[in-house]
């Protein structure tokens, strides 16, 4: 069917389509034609419904692209045959700039690609030159010069490869303990100290594994296309084998690449980049204001959640009916609580030994398993929030399966890899979707 798919028209042709079957349609039983037949009226409506439902399904699934003028084919058509990751697709959606026929994202894209949902728009992707990064290598900060808002500043004045955009994504889910260990990953020595070349290592362990996966798909893809030359495109458009000093090399060993990173220094930049991600996230929210409320804190939970749009709202719902005032949280509360997430999997653990004896957790216990996977404590506030959203009957007893499920989804920022609903079961799944959407909501009572 995905096959099927891909050899249809442009989704605009569903819409007129649609639009031709309804001005059909209505001539008909303008005519008294369906009136005198009633076969018809029910055939006419279920052709419209089906050819509306399925165009929307169509136009849900698919991937949209930058569009790239001057290319012989787009990055959608060229990646046929071959089975894209997620980050993959991801990165190739938010890269805005090109040199040498190799994909980068700024330090932009990359805040957007975890902050956002789609790109923003652009006509076409950046063509760098030589003098382009000339001069982004003298705008680079050094890393003494590094701060919580270094990507922000930056903005498009750099370039991040795809290897290296798999590197800050970890970083983001890494955890104060995890530093050391992702800094001796590289200190291949073991001298304390990290150079250029060790650094260099881990993007070819990167690029080597991802070659040898393509170049399999590319077997089959090559067999089902006229000729293979269209299929490596793309293949060669994330990881060239040119080396470039992007932003990041720029930043740790310096212009001439001598340069050795020190651990502190290391951590220091992990932990900037974590700080500027949520700064974003809460200022987003905080509209400039020292806190943001409850329901706000709430919202930033659940962005990243596979809920259903009736699940969403009942989280919301149940919040607000349980807070009898607004009090705030400042962002050192909302960093404090998204740092522990970090350590969601060494909390899951100690959790499970109460649901294993049938206990409930209360939130004395929870500050007490936070205190244990994080050495730092919450605010009585932030974990009082907490448990009026993900407390089912309200007896101040923690839904502890629903609540790591759903915080391992804010935990990934929508990169965890979600089944696609695709076949006769996703278009049922819409049509119902959007059948509920159309349906009139009850009035509210507040």
């Amino acid at each position: 069917m995905a096959a099927a798919a891909r050899r249809i028209t442009p989704n605009i042709r569903y819409g007129n389509r649609f639009s031709q079957c309804s001005r059909t349609f209505r001539t008909t039983v303008s005519h008294g034609n369906a009136l005198k037949n009633p076969n018809i009226y029910l055939y006419g409506t279920a052709a419209a419904t089906t050819i509306y439902f399925g165009w929307k399904w169509m136009e849900r699934n698919a991937v949209v692209e930058a569009a790239r003028p001057g290319r012989r084919m787009t990055d959608e058509q060229s990646l046929r045959g071959l089975k894209l990751n997620h980050r993959e697709r991801r990165f190739i959606k938010f890269a805005s700039a090109e040199y040498e026929g190799q994909l980068y994202m700024t330090p932009q894209d990359f805040i957007e690609s975890v902050t956002d949902s789609e790109p923003r728009p652009r006509l076409k992707r950046r063509i760098l030159q030589e003098n382009d990064l000339d001069r982004f290598a003298q705008e680079t900060p050094i890393l003494s010069k590094g701060s919580p808002d270094m990507f922000r500043t930056i903005f498009d004045k750099g370039i991040i490869s795809y290897t290296e955009y798999l590197f800050l994504l970890s970083i983001l889910t890494k955890p104060q303990t995890g530093f050391r260990i992702a800094f001796n990953m590289f200190d291949t020595d073991g001298n304390e100290r990290v150079d250029k070349e060790e650094f260099l290592v881990l993007e070819k362990i990167f690029s080597t594994a991802r070659r040898d996966r393509l170049n399999r798909a590319l077997e089959g893809a090559v067999k089902s296309s006229d000729t293979g030359e269209d299929v490596e495109v793309l293949e060669d458009e994330l990881q060239k084998s040119h080396v470039v000093d992007t932003t990041l090399l720029l930043h740790f060993f310096g212009r001439k690449g001598k340069q050795d990173l020190k651990f502190e220094e290391f951590r220091m930049f992990m932990e900037n980049l974590q700080t500027e991600v949520l700064e974003i996230e809460f200022n987003e929210f905080s509209k400039g204001l020292p806190a943001i409320t409850e329901l706000d804190f709430a919202k930033i939970l659940l962005r990243y959640t596979y809920l259903q749009s009736d699940q969403y709202e009942m989280y919301l719902e149940r919040l607000l009916d349980r807070i009898p005032e607004e009090r705030g949280i400042t962002f050192s509360e909302f960093k404090s609580f998204c740092q522990f997430l970090n350590t969601l999997d060494d909390f899951a653990i100690a959790m499970r030994m109460y649901t294993l004896a049938d206990q409930p957790i209360s939130q004395e216990e929870f500050h007490r398993a936070v205190k244990i996977c994080t050495g730092e404590e919450l605010s009585p506030h932030i974990v009082d929030t907490v448990f009026k959203i993900f407390d089912d009957d309200g007896d101040g007893q923690l839904s502890y399966k629903e609540f790591i499920a759903i915080m391992r989804d804010r935990l990934h920022r929508g990169f965890k890899q979600q089944q696609p609903r695709i076949g006769w079961d996703g278009f049922k799944a819409c049509v119902k979707e959007a059948i509920n959407k159309e349906q009139p909501q009850q009035p509210s009572l507040t």
